[in-house]
């Protein structure tokens, strides 16, 4: 039986960790945005802070793409997008203070162990 093997390339590992942080950092800014918004759809189009969050993501999505481009698995490479929600808790707790609590690092800690196993 042929057996096709895929390395998945650091570099395409890291581009999808920077696409998670960069992802983090849009919803943290869309939740700021929308904190500031008025007047209806002018008033989400011309926010600042909603602008740079979908620069964020168009970030996030060249990140993709140029992973992609390099090789590798996407089920090596989307556990780790994945991490977003890692970098949203570390940055809502450095920005704003909210605490980050035992269960919620037990409930990180599953996520992320399912991530391993989904990588494997």
């Amino acid at each position: 039986m042929l057996q096709l093997t895929m390395k998945t390339p650091l570099v395409s590992i890291l581009c999808f960790l920077a696409a998670s942080f960069l992802g983090a950092a849009g919803q943290f800014l869309y939740r700021e945005g929308a904190k500031q918004a008025h007047g209806g759809l002018m008033g989400y189009l011309l926010n600042a802070r909603i602008l740079l969050g979908v620069a964020c993501y168009i970030g996030v999505m060249t990140l993709f793409v140029a992973a992609f481009k390099r090789g590798g698995s996407l089920t090596v490479l989307y556990p780790i997008y994945a991490t977003t929600f890692i970098w949203a808790a570390l940055l809502a707790m450095c920005i704003d203070g909210q605490p980050i609590k035992f269960v919620n690092i037990g409930g990180m800690a599953l996520l992320v162990g399912g991530m391993y196993l989904m990588g494997k």
